[in-house]
């Protein structure tokens, strides 16, 4: 292996292998944007994504979270300015950084979710005129929600 590079240049891009073109053993950091349909198919994804995610913070019952991911997904394959508008996002951008950083979620917005989901649906359960199988459903659905909260989304240590 034989280093050429040159002063102020990235030592790992001007390694050389054999015949070996410089670079070529580098990934990118994030694969380029797809183009024509498939990003406008993306982008109109994320979008709705994102208006899902704003539902899910002020509807119960309704999950946050998954529709953040798939919009930062779907930006990435699409639209890096989309995708760096959603990180900076006063609502969204630490949550994603979360995800991103950890995979996991912090204890208080756990446990905000699990509050939040147990208010509402007590309420609607309680004071709503719904037939009982509905109530079931919603207890039901709430409580699939609550544990996977609680028990399949890793909690991330805070420090």
């Amino acid at each position: 292996m034989t280093d050429i590079s040159s002063p102020g240049s990235s030592p790992s891009l001007s390694k050389t292998h054999g015949d070996e073109p410089r670079g070529s053993q580098e990934r990118p950091i994030h694969p380029r944007p797809v183009t024509g349909v498939r990003r406008v198919l993306y982008v109109v994804a994320g979008l709705l994504s994102v208006g899902m995610a704003y539902l899910g913070a002020l509807l119960p019952g309704l999950p946050t979270t998954p529709w953040v991911i798939l919009a930062s997904y779907c930006f990435s394959k699409s639209s890096p300015r989309l995708e760096r508008w959603l990180k900076r996002s006063p609502i969204f951008g630490k949550l994603l950084r979360d995800w991103h950083e950890h995979r996991g979620i912090r204890r208080p917005v756990k446990i905000v979710a699990v509050c939040l989901v147990v208010t509402m649906v007590s309420l609607s359960i309680t004071l709503g005129g719904l037939p009982v199988w509905v109530k079931c459903v919603i207890g039901g659905l709430a409580a699939i929600g609550v544990c996977t909260i609680v028990f399949v989304v890793p909690t991330i240590k805070d420090k």
